[in-house]
């Protein structure tokens, strides 16, 4: 990358950060930071929903799978949008109606404290360190740009590259400050900002691209066999149906998305937050993977994992190059601070207010969730640092497939089911957790099952269908446990009343106004971002009509936000 680049990703993370710095006055009790007051606009719950999906796992891993096998990594991400869809449809605006500002909130009152604990603190350090993976993966693309002279101190021995360990630490500071200074409305802010500033510089990449194929009748013709099949390898029509059934517990019950539906005015627009999110990855995963799809014909040999970025860099001019690489590198960041934000408010009022501080003011409140952004900003660093040496596409793969429904389906059951108590929490996610144990380190990979002789049709199954294999313990166990206690018990549980109780009284709080702020923030931001790519278009003539098209567009979008902001402060006074 050039000099141009390099100050382009300097001001945008300055920029970013600088934009949490904004709502750091907004903070003036736990639910502003945790909940954004329960104003954030549906379109920004969804779209930064949309955004917590992405990482540098979406470049690396995603992006690496269509650069090898072809259009299944638009399959796999289009999952996502239907998994998106069926959660606003069944769950979203449910979640609102209950009046919780939070899951964890909710599973006290349906579970009571213990299940809370162990989640915090579980999912808290599980979920935050993978965050560390995310981060890794990042700064690992973002170096292989970023060659420094031989002897450099910031500089890789290895490599002569920018050090990737260096690289990790200095994101996750950058997270740590986001989330510590404006709470979950920074976080909201970013997301969106990430997204705006990827998806239009994405469908910059695509044309130019494909240009460079010769189109998309030469790209299609020139493409490996199978190249644009929806399944290929171990990505089987299975696979795709199990990832949709995963995701639909992950957006449905995840804590990070969770939070999406409770911060929102009302249960309509938690429902449109769903749909957004739910859309937008229907229709735009031919966009994001077209990059490392078409790359692969222009040059096949290079490393899959780095495809995504060294497809960008091939086309876009110098400005617009570093602009890519900041919003991949934010679009990570976001995503981590969501878990962040999330994270120091379940332990701040799960661990800090209901044991250490009963009568805690809503200052010390604000304060302690600083402490604890802080606190698990250390272990997001910890995870960048130790999680390569485990792998992780294997890392992410193994989480999402195993663990998530032991972890959050017993949430989403609760929410309809009167009858399950504590204790089927507890049944479902220990038994998940053993059979997940047993799955991939008893019958798998030379697990210590593996020379039971009765066991052989199993092992050998597992070792032809790993991914299938994982998905179904994942999904059947869970839901089987659950189904039998279901069946079995007889009683109503006490925490369904207490449930019903909030729910009730959500209906008598006044409808409330969502807030213009983050809109103004879009229009601002992208003006400036215009203003920046205006300017290098005069200095760099070769590329000037890609840059200046470039502004225009962010121009464009910025006053088409201006104009509905202003029409929405219009008719709110009439």
């Amino acid at each position: 990358m050039s000099l141009i680049d390099y100050i382009v990703i300097v001001l945008y993370i300055l920029g970013i950060v600088g934009s949490g710095m904004v709502f750091a006055g907004k903070m003036k009790n736990s639910k502003d930071m945790f909940a954004a007051g329960g104003q954030s606009p549906w379109w920004v719950s969804g779209l930064s929903g949309f955004m917590t999906m992405f990482s540098a796992g979406t470049f690396v891993v995603w992006g690496g799978i269509a650069y090898k096998f072809g259009f299944v990594a638009v399959a796999i991400s289009m999952c996502y949008g239907i998994s998106a869809l069926l959660v606003g449809w069944f769950l979203a605006g449910y979640w609102r109606k209950l009046g919780v500002n939070s899951a964890a909130e909710f599973l006290q009152l349906r579970f009571g404290g213990s299940i809370v604990q162990f989640y915090t603190w579980f999912q808290g350090i599980i979920g935050i360190f993978g965050m560390g993976g995310a981060v890794y993966a990042l700064a690992k693309i973002v170096c292989a740009l970023m060659p420094l002279p031989e002897g450099h101190i910031l500089a890789d021995p290895a490599t002569g590259q920018l050090s990737v360990p260096f690289t990790s630490v200095t994101i996750c500071v950058m997270v740590i400050l986001i989330t510590f200074s404006g709470g979950l409305w920074a976080v909201l802010m970013t997301d969106v900002l990430q997204f705006v500033i990827l998806t239009v510089s994405v469908i910059f990449v695509v044309p130019l691209i494909l240009g460079k194929a010769g189109g998309w009748g030469a790209f299609i013709d020139a493409a490996p066999e199978g190249f644009t099949s929806p399944v290929a390898s171990d990505f089987t029509w299975w696979f795709l149906v199990g990832w949709v059934v995963i995701h639909f517990f992950k957006i449905g019950g995840e804590w990070a998305f969770v939070q999406r539906y409770t911060c929102v005015p009302s249960a309509k627009d938690a429902k449109k937050a769903a749909y957004i999110f739910g859309v937008m990855y229907l229709v735009s995963p031919i966009f994001w993977m077209m990059p490392p799809l078409v790359f692969r014909i222009l040059n096949p040999s290079v490393d899959q994992e780095q495809a995504y970025i060294l497809a960008c860099q091939y086309v876009l001019p110098a400005g617009m190059m570093g602009l890519m690489v900041a919003a991949m590198a934010s679009a990570t960041a976001s995503m981590a601070t969501t878990q962040l934000n999330v994270f120091a408010g379940a332990f701040t009022t799960e661990v800090y207010q209901r044991l250490i501080n009963k009568s805690a003011t809503d200052k010390q409140l604000v304060t302690t969730g600083r402490v604890f952004t802080v606190v698990l900003g250390m272990l997001v660093i910890a995870g960048a640092l130790l999680i390569p040496r485990y792998g992780y596409t294997r890392f992410i793969l193994d989480l999402t497939t195993l663990l998530t429904g032991p972890l959050v389906l017993p949430t989403i059951w609760g929410l309809f089911s009167k009858k399950i108590g504590m204790k089927a929490v507890w049944a479902t996610t220990l038994i998940g957790f053993a059979a997940a144990a047993l799955v991939k380190f008893g019958v798998a990979n030379g697990g210590f099952l593996t020379g039971v002789g009765f066991l052989q049709p199993l092992i050998e199954f597992v070792g032809a269908h790993m991914r299938i294999s994982d998905l179904m313990v994942g999904i059947l166990v869970p839901f089987i446990v659950l189904v039998i206690l279901e069946l079995f018990e007889k009683h109503e549980h006490p925490g369904w009343e207490r449930v019903m109780k909030s729910k009730a009284d959500f209906h008598e709080v006044p409808t409330q106004k969502s807030s213009n702020m983050p809109a103004k923030m879009v229009v601002v931001t992208l003006a400036v971002i215009g203003i920046m790519m205006s300017a290098l278009a005069l200095f760099n003539r070769a590329e000037g009509k890609v840059l200046f098209t470039f502004s225009l567009v962010l121009f464009g979008i910025s006053g088409l936000v201006f104009f509905l902001i202003r029409r929405t402060e219009s008719s709110a006074t009439i």
